[in-house]
């Protein structure tokens, strides 16, 4: 027996319907030590044996905690807003069998559908780099699909716990609209970015807004935990559309439609891709030895035909212990090729499918990082300002979340092929 909740089981022949996928930025492919269980680096909303979305219902406005406490305790979703310690609105959500709702947040507790950490940007094993105090909420937001065709899906700031409640205290940003319903913001606030033009290559980004609890979309506060709410954009829906950045405040997830996904390389293909780099035997200029890429599931060792680049020029070399100079950095080398000095790293495929706007051949590295992705791909990431810390904004290359540095983000390379 299914409870309810869980996802559709699948028909012979029949695949349950996949609304889409969350996949978070900073990884690339898994999590450094592998994904276990409910967090993972990306996460598949499928459709739900049996719908387990909310919707508002009754308003009650209670003057005493205990009253508060005895309708949050009824078994219904409820979320409560704290105006003063005498007066408390408590909203109660009824069944909605339209939607099902999936859960994104730091608990481990069972509402959590996926359960997201803080990305340590450029670290190869985030499992040693420790957090002493994450910024992500507990219950961060919900997404909300409509079981029927086109199947829209929408994001809300917070999410129930373990008793079915939301609860905004005294000091969380809560307001009354002025159609009589309240609504406020979560500590850290939920950010979104509907890329304009969608997620292709010729997409530009969008603007950054903040979402409520109740799915309305505002202009940023003037910082991440600020008390004053931005203005409504009214304009403007909670909707995701394929490309859709969502920003937890320690982690940015991207919204990929299965449409979407449909049209994106897929795992086999990036690994065709590698397999062709390297059978075109691409050689180090100097050393004339061979270079490859190496395997997908070998991401983190560096080895001994892994191509190097300059990435200040981009020349692909092999790795080698010359080109020191005594006026630059640790890392900058001076090109034996073309004599231009800048960092010089070794080459890593980007392997997670859904950071890719196209099927093109990898030819791009980002700098610094030294990730190599399609020419669409690399420019596209290369243009989008991901938030930073409390109110700053960078450009991160999507498979390690490093901040990209130097005139263009990324670098186009020069690969020299066998001299046979």
């Amino acid at each position: 027996m299914f409870s309810p909740g869980q996802e559709e089981p699948s028909a012979p022949n029949k695949e349950p319907v996949k609304y889409g996928e969350l996949v978070v930025l900073g990884y690339n492919g898994a999590l450094p030590n592998g994904d276990r269980g409910r967090r993972k680096s990306r996460f598949a909303l499928h459709k739900r044996t049996k719908a387990n979305g909310v919707k508002p219902s009754t308003i009650h406005v209670v003057s005493t905690p205990q009253a508060s406490k005895a309708i949050s305790c009824k078994g219904q979703h409820s979320i409560s807003y704290t105006l003063s310690r005498n007066q408390t609105v408590v909203v109660e959500y009824t069944h909605d069998k339209d939607t099902d709702m999936f859960q994104v947040g730091r608990s481990t507790e069972s509402p959590i559908d996926f359960v997201v950490t803080d990305t340590i940007s450029g670290c190869q094993n985030n499992e040693e780099a420790q957090i002493t105090q994450s910024t992500i909420s507990r219950f961060a937001c919900r997404i909300v699909c409509d079981r029927n065709e086109p199947y829209t899906a929408r994001i809300f700031a917070a999410g129930f716990d373990s008793s079915k409640n939301i609860f905004l205290g005294e000091k969380a940003a809560k307001w009354k609209n002025p159609d009589g319903h309240m609504d406020g913001l979560t500590t850290n606030g939920v950010l979104v970015m509907h890329p304009r033009g969608g997620f292709t290559e010729e997409s530009q980004p969008g603007v950054w807004r903040e979402i409520s609890v109740c799915g309305d979309v505002y202009t940023l506060r003037e910082t991440r935990s600020a008390q004053q709410r931005g203005k409504l954009v009214e304009s403007e829906t909670n909707v995701l559309q394929d490309g859709s950045l969502i920003d937890l405040c320690g982690a940015t997830l991207l919204w990929r439609t299965a449409d979407g996904l449909f049209h994106t390389p897929t795992q086999k293909h990036i690994e065709a891709l590698r397999q062709e780099i390297n059978a075109a035997r691409p050689q180090c200029p100097v050393g004339l030895n061979t270079l490859a890429f190496p395997s997908i599931n070998r991401k983190e060792v560096v080895e001994e035909k892994q191509p190097w680049a300059y990435l200040s020029c981009g020349h692909v070399h092999g790795y080698h212990n010359w080109g020191h100079r005594s006026d630059t950095e640790a890392n900058e080398r001076e090109c034996p090729m073309c004599r231009t000095v800048g960092p010089y790293v070794p080459l890593w495929l980007g392997c997670e499918a859904g950071f890719y706007v196209d099927a093109g051949p990898p030819t791009h590295a980002f700098t610094p990082c030294g990730h190599v992705c399609s020419e669409k791909s690399a420019k596209y990431w290369s243009q989008i300002p991901l938030p930073h810390g409390t109110h700053a904004f960078h450009a991160a290359c999507p498979f390690c979340a490093t901040q990209l540095v130097g005139e263009q983000n990324c670098i186009k390379l020069i690969f020299q092929g066998p001299v046979d």
